[in-house]
């Protein structure tokens, strides 16, 4: 056994007291069902308001019996280091299904969520009298170190024990600033001992080991992979056996609308095991074998978590992609491909952020996810010294798919897209690096099957988002939103948190909470666009699609779908209008199937909320009034109502030539509060009197709840037509004097090419019926014959 193995057994399972740690139920994969599902979301939210005062029970009930002693140290100063390790190792029972683990053990890594921190921090400073933060609980929850800190709270110093590691280095480490970085230089160290191997054959492969499957990314690419050639594709899968595992893929693909069909079934094999346990959690036979039968490695399996500390996060992003490097030695030397991220550069003021350009300094990185990206993509670096072919791939925000809207529902980028909508502010920034999944899944299995695309580095940021950029997007779909500074933006969304809470962003808002975690989010948003020039070059050279920006186009399934679920919010009748018009009509009305006697009048103002409303429904609203004698001697008021244009989409009426070119649904209500309805349809028929069809409309109109009593024509005036619904557009005057000439010129583009279509479709039907190019035409004679 190698001696960097042995390392990660001590750190994976020994418990320092010498007792052994007892093994724990891995529960991460409940954990993650969890947190995706809407009740796990709001569950997160629960459980911050519900412990963040300390108050309440703890799960699973009381303390564990002999380790009440707690309570005669209220403040943690009557510990020893020993004691109150073992103590805090105990707490974490309840929350382990009764199972504590060693004090050298991560609380994440044996299978918690980040609902449970919360219940275990308010714990420990319940019942131990210990002034730890959920940041602490996040940064590191081995009970060694949480003791450390708990004692070093208590007395006002750093916490020192003769033999503890901590006591022959400087008072920074115990600040947790340097110990990081001494762990990032420990693990840098086992990429020096990896095996030296050969560059790997340049052929397509024939069958890849992926990892990370089951996340967002990892089971779009896995579809791509398959799409792409004929590869089969074995998946890591944290599962007890292969039928969970294969359950727990086909679920993870569906909640991302991607298939699990018996063709994807055919070409994938489920391999139980876990990125960070020594050699995959796999036998030595089984890893040996495996070694023989893959011929190409992607790795994609990460820990996502922003608020959790390098130590936390290390052995899925660190160690599990160095055992990777070392399978992909082992036997015949195969291609690893690594996805690491443009959070290599989250340095605050670095200049740029290309695909050759130094990365950050590790020390200046903020947050744990941050410096285990880094040392992840460094050690893969030192790997490619000793001969392995190793590709890095850096995605920046990846956002939802662009045709089915799927989207990872804790993603920064969606949160922040999100939070902008909903709340209506968004902060100053200088880009958002970030691009759809299905571009970035389709690139990254590209890369896989391109030999010559191999061992190099790609940023897959597609093209940047500025704040210009995300201003005039949100102003087309109806949103005019402030521009606030970056402290102030945070300071605003946090209070309209407290006010109106939101359980979907809750993941956004503890991220936001946290003083190391926003500085991750800060240099983010205040960072340079990152390039990608090699990526380019290789997406033409293979007729890839080209990097788009992730724009109003490409977000509107994901964003209609971050609607649903309550994240964000669409443009609706109570926002301002973005743009209106007036309309007046005048006809005559008369009893349902007699002669129309009555001059009838409607005085209607028509308003969209945003383009997005004309492109998605074809709708527009209705405000005004309508004066008929016969209806009440006062004008009625427009309750609510609206006009769809092109309404049955080419359908005609009763399959003749009459095309419903814009449909009128109002609801009515008179000066004595009686309720009427009106229907309205213009039509467009198969003859030349293009303008008047466009200009009249034949309506019904009933009491509510009742047959319509009335029928007749109103007709728009040929001489107000231009004046009102032309000249008199009126756009949202928030809104610079540029962007307000070009909603006026979107709209009537639009509108009038719907019209005109619309227009054209009864003579284009009258066309085919004569020269008889409809299939049931012919058919019907068939029978006639």
């Amino acid at each position: 056994m190698s001696e960097s193995r042995k390392e990660m057994e001590t750190v994976n399972g020994a418990d320092a007291d010498g007792t052994g740690a007892t093994p724990v139920p891995d529960r991460r994969h409940e954990g993650e069902l969890l947190e995706r599902s809407g009740r796990g979301r709001t569950a997160v939210a629960d459980l911050l308001a519900r412990f963040g005062s300390g108050g309440g029970a703890e799960p699973g009930g009381e303390p564990p019996p002999g380790e009440a002693d707690g309570a005669a140290a209220r403040d943690g100063a009557g510990w020893d280091l020993e004691g109150l390790a073992s103590a805090i190792a105990a707490r974490t029972a309840p929350f382990l299904g009764g199972r504590r683990i060693g004090v050298d053990v991560d609380f994440f890594d044996a299978g918690a969520t980040s609902v449970d921190a919360a219940g275990f921090a308010a714990a420990l400073n319940r019942d131990l009298g210990l002034r730890l933060s959920l940041d602490d609980v996040f940064a590191d929850a081995r009970p060694r170190r949480l003791a450390r800190l708990g004692l070093a709270s208590a007395t006002g110093a750093p916490h020192r024990e003769p033999g503890d590691a901590a006591a022959s280095g400087d008072e920074s480490k115990d600040a947790g600033g340097d110990e990081d970085l001494d762990l990032v230089a420990a693990d840098l160290a086992r990429a020096d001992r990896l095996p030296w191997t050969g560059p790997a054959a340049g052929a397509p492969p024939r069958r890849i080991l992926l990892t990370g499957a089951t996340g967002f990314l990892g089971g779009h690419l896995l579809l791509d992979l398959l799409r792409r050639g004929d590869a089969h594709v074995v998946c890591l899968v944290r599962a007890p056996d292969a039928r969970a595992g294969e359950r727990r893929l086909g679920e993870a693909l569906a909640g991302f609308r991607l298939p699990w069909s018996a063709e994807v079934r055919r070409r994938v094999t489920v391999l139980p095991g876990d990125i960070a346990e020594p050699r995959l959690g796999l036998d030595g036979d089984r890893w040996e074998e495996l070694a023989r039968e893959v011929d190409s490695i992607v790795s994609v399996a990460a820990a996502v978590d922003f608020l959790r500390g390098y130590p936390s996060l290390r052995r899925a992003n660190v160690l599990g992609p160095l055992t990777l490097a070392e399978l992909a030695a082992t036997g015949p030397s195969k291609p690893l491909h690594h996805i690491s991220s443009v959070a290599v550069f989250n340095e605050v003021g670095i200049a740029s952020m290309g695909e050759d350009d130094p990365l950050a300094r590790v020390d200046r990185l903020a947050t744990g996810y941050d410096r285990s990206k880094w040392a992840s993509e460094v050690a893969l670096r030192r790997a490619r010294e000793h001969g392995l072919t190793v590709t890095l791939m850096r995605p920046g925000a990846i956002g939802g798919h662009t045709l089915t809207g799927a989207h990872n529902p804790t993603d920064i980028g969606s949160g922040l897209l999100s939070a902008f909508s909903r709340f209506r502010k968004v902060p100053a920034f200088r880009a958002v690096n970030a691009a759809p999944v299905d571009w970035v899944s389709r690139v990254a299995a590209a890369v896989v099957y391109e030999p010559d695309g191999w061992g190099t580095t790609y940023n897959l940021t597609g093209r940047p988002n500025t704040l210009p950029d995300v201003l005039h997007d949100m102003r087309l779909g109806g949103m005019h939103v402030p521009v606030l500074g970056w402290e102030e933006w945070r300071t605003a969304f946090l209070a309209a948190m407290e006010a109106e809470p939101v359980p979907e962003l809750e993941f956004l808002a503890r991220v936001l909470r946290s003083a190391t975690a926003v500085k991750l989010v800060e240099a983010t948003l205040l960072g340079p666009a990152a390039t990608g020039e090699r990526t380019e070059a290789f997406v033409a050279r293979h007729g890839l699609p080209e990097p788009v920006r992730y724009g109003a186009q490409a977000q509107l399934r994901t964003y209609e779908r971050l609607a649903e679920a309550g994240l964000a919010r669409l443009p609706g009748r109570d926002d301002p209008p973005y743009l209106s018009f007036h309309e007046t009509l005048e006809g005559t009305l008369g009893p349902a199937g007699r002669v129309t006697d009555t001059v009838c009048s409607l005085s209607l103002t028509l308003s969209i909320a945003g383009m997005y409303q004309l492109v998605r429904e074809r709708r527009v609203d209705v405000r005004g009034e309508m004066t008929c004698a016969r209806l009440h001697p006062e004008p009625l008021r427009v309750e609510s109502g609206d006009i769809v244009v092109r309404p049955e989409d080419g359908i005609p009426l009763r399959h003749g030539l009459r095309h419903p070119l814009l449909r009128y649904r109002l609801a009515l209500r008179d000066a004595d509060g009686q309720g009427w309805w009106l229907e309205g349809v213009k039509t467009a028929r198969a003859r030349r009197d293009f303008w008047r069809q466009a200009r009249t409309l034949a309506v019904e109109v009933g009491r509510e709840g009742e047959p319509a009593s009335l029928t007749g024509e109103v007709v728009v005036p040929a001489d107000g037509y231009v004046r009102e619904q032309i000249d008199g557009i009126e756009v949202d005057p928030a809104l610079p004097p540029p962007e307000q000439r070009l909603a006026k010129l979107m709209w009537l583009g639009w509108f009038f090419a719907q019209v005109g279509w619309g227009l054209l479709e009864p003579g284009l039907r009258a066309g085919a019926e004569l020269l008889d190019l409809r299939r049931d035409v012919k058919d019907r004679r068939r029978e006639i014959r």
